[in-house]
């Protein structure tokens, strides 16, 4: 019995031993995992970037197939963080899910019949829109200023590109349409002049790109400390060109909002107070150079011509805000009563559905996305998307509130200043934009989220049950 009490903790002291090392093992394998899924997000970016310019210039062969590409990756990523429990609670998620559903079957069933179409529209809501929440799982807010920087830095060249697109032909290879087009990607400007479409398929691309530029920009002035110097102010530069040579007044406006939203956030913290006004006298002082320069020059007179006659046709200043920001949100309303109650069924006021169902790019039910949607859906499950889609906006706009009253942090308060609208009424049937709309989302609800060092703990055990 004396010789078996040595053994009896040996025996333990193996077991423990191999416990930890169990332990250990699921531990690294969790963090492989995480970091997997983690580039599996940035793949997502990165094709929402530059899908365009396989299309256009690289991989022209497969251009149609292309314009699903980010679909397996959103895939993929939703049922990893599905199967290790990685979502967040949200009301949003399962009712969004629901409608989804229904709307695939009611499109086939007693709408416009065509499952292909109803599959494209149902991806929507489906595979995209859970995109937010997957974007809130893995991404923490260090995540979200890495993303900013690399979006920074894109900028740079994003720029040159757009600059050489302005002042180019159609027929130039820059200005090459979708699978090789050398009619040209460019979309009709003023004076003769295109708006460029950059490495994005259609000419929003460059508008959404620069517009979630704009809120990082001036985010890193107030936070200088977390960029390298000669990033941000080529990034500045590269925005404030970008506006003209865009001849987007979308991108004007969502600027100004973003400069709106900067300077509320510099007056309410005193910390900000001095590089507030130190960030926009040298932006004045960079507009002013700028605007001296042949690029620029030429294209500023561009764009105020275009301002002038969408001003003019569009009814003055009023009848711009209306139409590009409002996107007749109320003449959806009215129309419901004369809509099928379960509508036309999902997917068919999609370009992509309309060129399914009448071989051409029409608008087969509104322009506008929230006519767009109840056209779809009809009353019923339209309204519940359009409903559940504006009270993210404004959930997302609360949060991001109290967390620059309560703690001066500033990161989610200026990225709601792209993503308030783009989540409420943004043209999620045009792939561009839906990627936009749900990215920049889920990184409003990932900066809210604490740095990962205080959360690896956490995440992994959640991972690894």
């Amino acid at each position: 019995m004396m010789n078996q009490y040595p053994g009896n903790l040996s025996a333990n002291r193996m077991a423990e031993l191999a416990a930890a090392r169990f332990e250990q093992i699921t531990a690294r394998n969790s963090q492989k995992l995480m970091l997997r899924l983690q580039q599996g997000v940035w793949l997502y970016l990165l094709l929402l970037l530059f899908e365009g310019a396989l299309r256009k210039w690289f991989l022209t062969p497969l251009a149609t197939p292309l314009l699903i590409i980010r679909d397996p990756v959103a895939i993929w990523l939703i049922a990893m963080c599905w199967q290790k429990k990685l979502f967040q609670p949200s009301y949003s998620l399962p009712l969004m899910t629901i409608i989804g559903v229904l709307g695939l079957i009611f499109a086939v069933t007693i709408g416009h019949g065509n499952p292909f179409v109803a599959i494209f529209g149902a991806r929507i809501l489906l595979i995209h829109f859970p995109m937010i929440f997957v974007v809130e799982a893995l991404f923490t807010r260090k995540d979200v200023i890495k993303i900013g920087k690399f979006l920074l830095m894109v900028a740079i060249p994003m720029m040159v590109l757009i600059s050489l697109q302005f002042y180019s032909p159609q027929s130039a290879w820059v200005n090459r349409g979708v699978g090789g087009d050398e009619a040209g990607a460019g979309f009709s400007g003023a004076m003769g002049y295109f708006r460029p479409p950059g490495t994005f398929s259609f000419t929003n691309g460059t508008t959404l790109f620069f517009s979630l530029v704009g809120p990082y920009v001036l985010y890193f002035w107030l936070n200088p400390e977390n960029i390298k110097k000669w990033v941000l102010i080529g990034a500045t530069m590269a925005l404030l060109v970008a506006i003209p040579l865009s001849i987007s007044r979308a991108l004007l406006f969502q600027t100004l909002i973003a400069v709106m939203f900067c300077m509320f956030a510099g007056s309410s913290n005193p910390k900000y107070a001095g590089k507030l006004f130190g960030a926009l006298g040298g932006l004045v002082v960079l507009v002013l150079i700028l605007s001296q320069t042949s690029i620029v020059g030429g294209a500023i007179e561009v764009f105020l011509a275009r301002f002038d006659s969408a001003n003019e046709s569009e009814g003055g200043m009023e009848g711009v805000f209306v139409d590009r920001f409002l996107g007749g949100l109320l003449g959806a309303f009215t129309t419901t009563s004369a809509l099928p109650l379960w509508g036309y069924g999902i997917g068919m006021g999609t370009n992509v559905g309309s060129m399914l169902l009448t071989g051409g790019v029409t608008f087969l039910i509104a322009e506008g996305e929230w006519g767009r949607t109840i056209g779809e859906l009809g009353p019923i499950l339209g309204l519940g998307v359009v409903f559940i889609r504006i009270a993210m906006s404004f959930n997302l706009a609360f949060l991001s509130f109290n967390r620059l009253r309560r703690e001066g942090d500033m990161l989610a308060w200026m990225l709601v200043s792209d993503c308030f609208l783009l989540l409420a009424q943004g043209q999620w049937g045009q792939p561009t934009a839906l990627g936009f709309s749900v990215f920049v989302a889920g990184l409003v609800l990932a900066s809210l989220r604490e740095d990962e060092e205080e959360i690896t703990t956490g995440t992994y055990q959640e991972v690894s049950s």
